[in-house]
Parts: structure tokens; sequence; C-alpha cells
């Protein structure tokens, strides 16, 4: 069952927020897809940590300041966020525009984290291996292309969708663009950076990622001193949901190991 919806102020900004589980904080950033919906996924997580989940600025609900332009300022208003939670270090997972910004994050200060995980992280590019461009995907296609399970695209498809809910898919669609249209999902000088990361870092991508191809992997675990790569098998983008469980027994796994 879902935890109930909290709010986190940061300056001006008052996110939406889920918590459950206890133990050490886990703090999860989403993708360009939104607010997740609670999956037996977090329930894993949440059995043994306190799982955190905020709402970027700008998607769904909550609202997005004129100040937030780009990924530099969406870390350094996760350092502000981390700030003020009050919880400590905390165990900083990211999935696709959330690993990203978890890296982001880690480049510019690591004080607040205990480690890294990374979930098929945008944020840099492979010469002569082009990504998938989901701006200009149908919406169809967009679903289809984050999943290798097409079950899981078929049950999402045939979901009906509220006036509320095409209201937040445009939010994170305009937010989304914000952030990785211009130049497309990378940070020319992220990789240049990567050796400041200096907590233990896992990589996890699905071997069939049509978004961003698991070979994208190889520069993260060059430029991050010590970071280890998890290739998931018959699994797409959207790794926390196609290959829940796996995913979340490989997140555990690490994170026994620290």
């Amino acid at each position: 069952m879902a935890p109930p919806i909290q709010r986190h102020k940061v300056r001006d900004i008052e996110a939406r927020m889920m918590r459950a589980g206890s133990g050490a904080p886990l703090l999860f950033l989403h993708s360009a897809g939104g607010f997740p919906v609670w999956t037996p996924f977090f329930d894993k997580l949440a059995a043994q940590y306190e799982v955190i989940i905020p709402e970027h600025p700008g998607f769904g609900d909550t609202a997005g300041p004129a100040w937030i332009r780009n990924i530099g300022d969406m870390a350094m208003y996760y350092l502000d966020f981390l700030d003020t939670l009050g919880v400590g270090k905390v165990h900083l997972v990211g999935h696709s525009l959330g690993g990203w910004t978890a890296a982001e994050v880690a480049i510019r200060n690591c004080g607040h984290l205990k480690d890294l995980t990374l979930i098929a992280p945008a944020g840099l590019r492979v010469k002569g291996v082009p990504s998938g461009d989901n701006f200009i995907w149908s919406a169809e296609e967009s679903v289809r292309n984050m999943f290798h399970n097409q079950k899981i695209a078929d049950a999402i498809l045939a979901m009906p969708q509220s006036e509320e809910d095409m209201d937040r898919a445009l939010a994170n669609r305009f937010m989304a663009a914000r952030m990785g249209w211009e130049p497309r999902w990378h940070d020319p000088a992220l990789a240049r950076w990567l050796h400041r990361v200096s907590v233990p870092t896992q990589i996890i991508w699905g071997a069939n990622d049509k978004l961003f191809p698991s070979v994208y992997s190889e520069p993260w675990k060059q430029g991050i001193p010590g970071a280890r790569v998890e290739i998931i098998p018959e699994c797409g983008h959207a790794v926390t949901a196609d290959k829940g469980d796996a995913c979340a027994a490989t997140i555990l796994s690490f994170l026994a190991g620290r």
C-alpha cells in the first residue's frame, strides 16, 4: 500500500513526498516520467530502509520556480533539500533523470551521502552510439520503448487517463524539456568531474534499454572511482518496473556490502 503524501518545503518550493519504512534513510530520485507509483520495488526497499521519494520541482503537482533552469540548479536544490531533511547521511538512488541529478549532486558535495546508486542515468554520451529520443516518440512509443516486457506496456496503455493525469503528464513533459532538451539528455561537462564522486557507487542498467543503451554504463564506470556495474538481462529503461525484484535485490545487496 502506498504511503500517504507528505509535503517538504525548501525555500519557495513545497514538494510532494512519499516516505515509508524504517532504518537508514534511502532517498530515491525519480525519472522524467514523474512522481512514481508506489510498487513492490519500493516495498522491498522499505522493508530494510526508510524510503523517501520527493517529487522534483516542476513535475506533477510540485511548483517549478524560474530559478531551476537546468540540471545543475536541480542538483543544488537537492543539496538544500538534504540540508533541511534532518536525517543525516542518506543512501542516494536515482533513476534516469533522477540518476543524472544524483550524480550532479555527488560531484558537488558528497557530504550528505553514504553511497550512490545510479539506475540507467541520463547525463553522459558514448560517441557513435545514439540514444533514443523520447521527445519525438509518440505517446504509445514512449510507453512501449521503456519496457522489455510489453505486457507491462499494454497494461499502462489500457489505463484510462483523467484530466488531472493529463495535466500532470504535461507538467512532466514541460519540465523534462527544461532539463534535457538541449543538449539532449546529457551534460558535456559531467564526465570530467566524475572523479569527485567519493562514495561507493553502483550503476544498474537494463540490457535492452532503448532510451540509453547499456553501453552507456561504461563511461560512468570509467569516470567514478571504484564504481561497479550490474546489467540486468531482459530489461528495458524502466528498470524498477520491468525487473523490479532484480533491481531491488541488486540495490539491497550493494547496500548490505557497505
